[in-house]
């Protein structure tokens, strides 16, 4: 949840200017829980390599192969700022990520072409993060009904038009229809087993917990929709009764321990809340 080195950021600053979402949001509770947020990434990346001119531009023009820690670090920040940043600053990151998004091109392996800052590309990952997101603090920390999901859709349309995502579903049911219209295009590639094994064996967590984190990248593959899942041949990599049982486990407990370094309880104090406003 901090930032990878060179990109620090102090949440507590400026005092009193807002973020992009309040702080009695739903999205500043999901985000501040880190177990949801490492299911939620890696299941929105599995969504987002599903989708052939996606996946090539996030496979061909990141760092993720050479360096993944980094990579998730720096996806890990752009999540914080977003939800919990001063409006000023998540904007001028989201102008920096579009000039860099602006250089992203190429042609498919089927000979498409694809842009980074397609309008087509922008609304399914922005469309994919918050599903993500929002459906593994659902599944394995607390359920949230369907209009608190569509809340959380909401809340996030927001940064998402800033992205230029300007078709990026704002409800529950928007997100389900367009996952209903993109499905067909949406394909198994060995990408995705590739980056599976890539979170599974990368030194994200100290190697004694490496079977937790092996878990957690299950969990993530588990809230693929399960005809999706199939599709894409990732059938094995479900859980169990008792591994989902585990993960809820440590999702709760998660819920009930503040992170006071952590960007969510510093930005709670810029707003002049107590640090452990989010987890009362």
């Amino acid at each position: 949840m901090r930032p990878p080195q060179g990109m620090d950021f102090d949440f507590t600053q400026p005092r009193g200017e807002p973020a992009l979402v309040p702080p009695n949001s739903i999205s500043w509770r999901i985000f501040k829980n880190p177990v949801s947020l490492f299911v939620g990434g890696v299941a929105a990346v599995i969504l987002e390599l599903a989708e052939p001119s996606v996946r090539s531009g996030v496979w061909e023009h990141s760092s993720f192969r050479r360096d993944a820690v980094t990579r998730l670090r720096r996806t890990g920040f752009a999540a914080m700022m977003t939800v919990y940043g001063p409006r000023s600053a998540a904007e001028r990151m989201i102008e920096r990520v579009m000039r860099m998004h602006d250089r992203v091109r190429g042609t498919t392996p089927e000979g498409r072409p694809y842009h980074a800052n397609d309008q087509r590309l922008l609304d399914w990952v922005q469309g994919t993060a918050p599903y993500g997101f929002i459906e593994a603090y659902h599944r394995f920390v607390r359920p949230l009904a369907a209009d608190e999901r569509s809340r959380a859709f909401a809340e996030g349309a927001v940064a998402a038009r800033l992205y230029g995502a300007l078709g990026a579903p704002a409800s529950l049911q928007e997100w389900q229809r367009m996952l209903a219209e993109t499905e067909p295009a949406l394909q198994p590639s060995d990408t995705i087993f590739e980056f599976l094994d890539i979170m599974g064996s990368a030194p994200i967590a100290p190697r004694p917990f490496r079977p937790i984190q092996r878990l957690l990248i299950r969990a993530a593959v588990d809230l693929t929709p399960p005809e999706l899942r199939r599709k894409l041949g990732l059938e094995e990599y479900g859980l169990s009764a008792m591994q989902r049982k585990l993960v809820e486990t440590m999702g709760q407990a998660s819920e009930k321990l503040p992170l006071l370094t952590a960007p969510p309880a510093q930005a709670s104090v810029r707003m002049g809340l107590e640090p452990d406003y989010l987890y009362r």
